[in-house]
């Protein structure tokens, strides 16, 4: 048998009967067309042929094609073949799946130029991609034409792209270069992918915290106005080319008239949805997950009963613990969020281990002193410190416990140990790759301390982020400006302005940079 026949077909060569000593491999397929006497076992030989020659041209063709596009296209390796027989690649890959007679498409690609050829029966949804990018239809349009949701069919555009066979634009939400040392040797480094809108739907609230940074009584928009926001979001999303989260909040943005609704809406764009919320009867949730099931649902315990039950109201952590348990029983991930505060910073490892098992994530923020969090205590700047290195001891054995404040780097530096994204992956995210959004529509960089930005009333959410008060907070501190943790710290913004501290030039006050604990 011809060498090269055998690589190229080793399928068909090996089912088709009295071939001749010397045949060349490029004439393989017509001459099975030529002689069905040598396919009469498998009259679909000829077709099979043709399809592992164009996977092998496939194979050692050079296609450029690129990490990311401009916007999304079609894989340059993309080939779509017409046969007479389904189930062809199938067979391939079993030879117990015999091809049957009938018109039918085979996707051959390479999802990178690196890879291998893939080949197989194209789904309707990779057609159905490969249409909308081929001639240029917008999502909205097709959603509209369907009857369907935009974000089902974004989901389809994405899904293509994570098989490789479109080509998705890199997103364009990045830290500047002078966030890093000498030059970028990564286009990728402080790159955003997602971005998150916390919205606070709502300021009513079944509870009253003692620590509370805003209990004004501000107005929720009408829910026209509302959708208007997630279109605005939406429209960020496509000009950055990121994946879009709404994390609902307040108050307990389930008691806002209209939740359902909005929730569905944000859903139906293709939204990650999340919920910052109280805990709730289990009627709740299951309308929640008749629409869609949350990224998480994140509730907050601020220490012990005691003192949790003392800032949150008698009888709340046992509310809380049975919550927790009914979030299980729905399958919703957990989390649970404590503020940091003098009284209870002795009870947070307690907490946790109380914890263990009963969530997926527990993390922490440090004080706000702002609102009602101006009469509370602020942990000890000076024994902070110490605190963090008994947390990250603790966290070595429970996988629940989540490194959140951008200060675990001083120590995780000190220790040589690899660093943590921080707060929201990237330092202080504050208008780079989230937002908050009060009930009226005002925006701010950050939900804990008053950093306006813009008004989504009157301003689209492309203009707030490009506009000059988002890009201030972005920067960050110019204390921070020389050092090296910078990508990654920048301490907390909203902490430094309950101290009564200017925001743009000043240090954390928890900073400790040059005088961590020596081990």
């Amino acid at each position: 048998m011809n060498a090269s026949l055998t690589a190229i077909y080793p399928v068909s060569h090996g089912l088709a009967a009295d071939l001749p000593a010397t045949l060349a491999a490029d004439d393989f397929p017509a001459w099975l067309s030529r002689h069905p006497e040598c396919c009469r076992q498998c009259p679909f030989l000829p077709e099979l042929a043709s399809l592992e020659l164009a996977c092998h041209r496939l194979a050692a063709e050079p296609v450029d094609i690129p990490a990311a596009a401009r916007e999304y296209t079609v894989n340059p390796s993309v080939r779509l073949l017409e046969t007479g027989w389904t189930g062809l690649p199938e067979f391939l890959r079993d030879r117990s799946l015999a091809p049957q007679p009938g018109e039918a498409l085979v996707l051959l690609y390479r999802p990178t130029a690196a890879a291998a050829v893939v080949c197989r029966t194209p789904s309707g949804h990779d057609l159905l991609a490969l249409k909308m990018v081929e001639e240029r239809i917008d999502s909205r349009d097709a959603a509209r034409e369907a009857g369907v949701t935009v974000g089902r069919l974004d989901d389809i555009l994405i899904a293509a792209a994570t098989r490789g066979l479109l080509l998705a634009p890199r997103p364009t939400l990045v830290r500047e270069a002078s966030f890093f040392e000498g030059p970028r040797t990564d286009p990728d480094q402080g790159r955003v992918a997602t971005f998150t809108l916390q919205w606070h739907l709502t300021q009513v609230c079944d509870l009253h915290c003692r620590h509370c940074y805003d209990r004004s009584s501000r107005a929720s928009m009408d829910f026209a106005q509302a959708v208007r926001v997630l279109d605005q979001l939406y429209e960020f999303s496509r000009a950055h080319h990121v994946h879009a989260q709404v994390s609902f909040s307040g108050g307990n943005p389930m008691l806002h008239p209209q939740f359902y609704e909005l929730y569905r809406e944000a859903t139906d764009r293709g939204f990650l949805v999340a919920l910052l919320g109280n805990p709730m009867p289990a009627g709740h949730i299951e309308r929640l997950l008749a629409i869609a099931r949350p990224a998480f649902y994140q509730v907050s315990l601020e220490g012990l009963r005691p003192h949790n039950d003392y800032i949150r109201g008698e009888g709340h952590f046992d509310r809380t613990l049975g919550f927790l348990d009914l979030l299980r029983d729905f399958g919703i991930y957990r989390m649970v969020m404590l503020t940091l505060t003098r009284e209870n910073c002795d009870q947070v490892l307690d907490l946790a281990e109380l914890l263990r098992g009963r969530v997926d994530l527990f993390t922490w923020n440090r004080l706000a002193m702002v609102g009602e969090g101006a009469a509370l205590a602020s942990v000890e700047p000076e024994r902070f410190a110490s605190f963090l290195a008994a947390y990250l001891d603790a966290a070595d054995g429970n996988p629940a416990l989540g490194l959140k404040d951008n200060l675990f780097n001083l120590v995780l530096s000190e220790r040589g140990r690899p660093l943590t994204g921080g707060c929201t992956g990237f330092g202080c995210g504050a208008a780079f790759n989230f937002v908050a959004v009060l009930p009226d529509g005002e925006v701010h960089a950050c939900r804990k301390f008053p950093s306006p930005i813009g008004d989504l009333r009157t301003q689209s959410l492309l203009d707030i982020y490009d506009g000059e008060p988002a890009r201030r907070y972005r920067a960050g501190s110019a204390a921070c400006r020389d050092c090296d943790l910078r990508p990654v710290c920048r301490g907390c913004a909203a902490v430094t302005h309950g101290f009564g501290l200017d925001v743009h030039t000043a240090l954390d006050p928890y900073c400790f940079r040059d005088c961590l604990p020596r081990s």
